[in-house]
């Protein structure tokens, strides 16, 4: 499967019988999205940034709650979780979703803004690759980010939600979670080609380059 990153927290997932976009968000953020197709679309929660269902075209399967939805071969699982550290009573709910596509599992955590409890931790299971926010304010920050990838283990880690030039907001920096990772600047690329075969035996961090970067 290929995997780009479209800015904040959408991704365009490429697999044999399936497009999956994630999180498509709004262009007031700064990242232009040009109209995008896909056979699923998948919405953590209901802000703009991450429910700009507008730019995709055509018949889709929209995924935007806890349950279990199949698509295509595409399995996903959602799984509610909060978007603040107090049950929601700041920011509301938010969705993680699993997404087991031609035999690889990914994990989307949305917007969350606690660390996972020991039970989420068991339902995700083995985790292929980690879409994971790291910019705080609004989720998550990256001390909790790293520790999160400590205890899942994915094998491989795509950071999310930070602060980039195209960025209309303020949001913690990408260095600020490498550094949490005892990692240097890593050189993005502009896409993921993945599949279970090449996973890596042990976590990496893969940078992905956002359209006109």
């Amino acid at each position: 499967m290929d995997i780009s990153w479209l800015g904040h927290s959408c991704f365009r997932i490429k697999g044999k019988e399936a497009v999956v976009i994630t999180d498509p968000c709004h262009p007031s953020l700064g990242y232009s999205l040009a109209k995008l197709r896909a056979d699923i679309v998948t919405v953590s929660h209901s802000h703009q940034g991450h429910s700009y269902v507008e730019a995709v075209d055509g018949e889709y399967r929209l995924v935007k709650g806890p349950g279990e939805y199949e698509t295509k071969s595409v399995f996903v699982t959602g799984i509610a979780t909060f978007h603040d550290k107090s049950q929601g009573s700041e920011r509301g709910e938010n969705t993680i979703f699993l997404l087991e596509m031609d035999g690889v599992t990914l994990c989307h955590l949305g917007d969350i803004g606690h660390a996972l409890s020991s039970d989420i931790e068991e339902e995700l299971g083995d985790v292929g690759v980690l879409f994971l926010p790291i910019g705080g304010v609004n989720t998550i920050d990256s001390t909790v980010a790293a520790e999160i990838v400590r205890t899942l283990a994915p094998k491989i880690v795509i950071p999310m939600h930070y602060k980039t030039p195209a960025l209309a907001r303020e949001l913690d920096t990408l260095d600020k979670f490498l550094k949490k990772m005892g990692l240097k600047e890593i050189a993005p690329q502009p896409r993921l080609s993945v599949n279970r075969s090449t996973l890596p035996p042990t976590t990496q961090v893969v940078i992905l380059s956002y359209p006109h970067q």
